[in-house]
């Protein structure tokens, strides 16, 4: 591990009581690069993320987290997470820019009001996504792939130095898929570390400069994206492996 590292897995195992979930995963990802964990339903990728984040505790192994150990890490205010397919308003009441506010609180502090800088980054997060002419809209009137780019727009406006997007295009519209490409573009661009899970990469292949492919539990593959064709593991391979518990379910709490 060294202290420039942005993740850092050393043999990680993750199992539901006597169930493997993950095998002895050992990822590094370092500043700047952009990865993504690849494999088949029910391989343990989405594990994998939720273990990273501390959602999941890991039976053995370890995480470190810009070069703390996960156990001791507490600037989640450096990380931006968006969970897969959680509704953006949660069955409460929002505007579109409210929620996209909310992505501020790990950073200011729940107790300070917002700033000119807050203001400025929900401006800004809204417009990355295309939707600053929804800013006001409730939440609840925007489309599945709308409110998605909401979430996307929520971790982004909290200006964190890695985002952990977890399948952000399943079932998400053409041209919101578009729009969070280019978004994430951005961030790319500003020196932003990404690891996200996804099935399939569509329009965000061209930024992913790294692929893990994980397959039963273990990673399969770690270098060239896309991974060598024909390979056992690659999104879209229909097998699934029921050994995979459902993970505990929750939007990401900084």
């Amino acid at each position: 591990m060294s202290d420039s590292d942005v993740v850092d897995v050393t043999h990680g195992v993750v199992a539901y009581g006597d169930r493997p979930v993950l095998r002895d995963v050992s990822l590094c990802v370092t500043p700047g690069e952009v990865v993504a964990i690849l494999g088949a339903n029910g391989s343990g990728k989405s594990t994998l993320i939720r273990a990273i984040l501390g959602l999941i505790p890991l039976r053995a192994g370890g995480i470190a987290l810009f070069g703390t150990p996960l156990r001791r890490f507490r600037q989640w205010h450096r990380i931006g997470y968006v969970p897969q397919r959680v509704g953006a308003g949660s069955g409460v009441p929002a505007t579109v820019r409210e929620v996209v506010a909310s992505g501020r609180l790990a950073r200011r502090g729940v107790l300070r009001p917002p700033g000119a800088a807050d203001k400025a980054a929900v401006v800004a997060a809204l417009e990355a996504v295309g939707l600053a002419e929804r800013a006001s809209d409730p939440v609840a009137t925007l489309s599945g792939g709308q409110q998605q780019r909401t979430l996307i727009a929520r971790a982004l406006a909290g200006s964190p130095e890695l985002l952990v997007l977890d399948e952000p295009t399943a079932g998400v519209d053409a041209a919101s898929q578009e729009a969070f490409a280019e978004a994430l573009g951005g961030f790319v661009g500003g020196g932003g570390t990404v690891l996200l899970v996804a099935h399939e990469l569509g329009p965000l292949q061209p930024l992913v400069g790294r692929a893990v492919v994980v397959h039963d539990g273990r990673i399969a593959h770690d270098g060239a994206c896309p991974p060598p064709a024909g390979h056992h593991a690659l999104p879209g391979h229909d097998h699934v492996h029921p050994h995979e518990h459902p993970a505990p379910r929750g939007v990401f709490q900084a």
